[in-house]
């Protein structure tokens, strides 16, 4: 089977919400959760989040990898852009994070397969395309935030020449799937 690697469409915001999910470990569904109306779908909030144009967090933003019109991975990243006027977040669980920006890079907020799809070398394949739209805006490198206890995903990104160059501890929430320090993560 021959894997594509295509720019997504809006009709795909679904199919990126549901993979944001599983790259979050929760973070997603907690964001939702505060932005979903009573009883509304979790995935529909992120679904119509991703359906939207010209914000970071938009279906323009991604990369889709699929097998015979299947979607079986995608990367969201958007240009990190230091903002003197961003009101400082307040919020208890996403205020650590606040800080673990590095202007000027391709900031990827998800890379996530389908189980099954895993460890055939797609992630590297999604890196050298981050690689190169870097490059094409001009910007200074790739960042990203990753969970200390997700060692597999560490030892990728190290090895395809990111370093740890800040930390912080996550905020426990009963929706967040995970605990202990989050890294920020550069290359180069």
């Amino acid at each position: 089977m021959t894997v594509e690697f295509r720019s997504a469409v809006r009709a795909d915001a679904r199919e990126i919400a549901r993979l944001f999910q599983i790259s979050s470990e929760g973070a997603a569904d907690y964001i939702w959760s505060q932005l979903a109306e009573p009883g509304q779908d979790l995935l529909d909030v992120g679904a119509s989040r991703y359906a939207r144009d010209d914000v970071d967090f938009s279906w323009q933003n991604c990369l889709i990898a699929e097998v015979d019109g299947q979607v079986i991975g995608m990367m969201h990243s958007y240009t990190m852009r230091h903002d003197p006027l961003a009101e400082p977040t307040t919020d208890p669980v996403l205020a650590p994070y606040a800080d673990m920006e590095i202007p000027d890079t391709l900031y990827i907020s998800s890379l996530a397969l389908h189980e099954g799809w895993r460890n055939q070398g797609l992630g590297k394949q999604f890196l050298a395309h981050a690689h190169e739209r870097a490059n094409q805006l001009g910007l200074k490198g790739l960042s990203l935030i990753d969970y200390a206890v997700n060692t597999g995903a560490r030892r990728f990104y190290e090895r395809h020449g990111f370093r740890i160059v800040d930390s912080c501890q996550i905020t426990p929430h009963p929706m967040i799937r995970v605990t202990g320090d989050a890294y920020l993560m550069q290359w180069p």
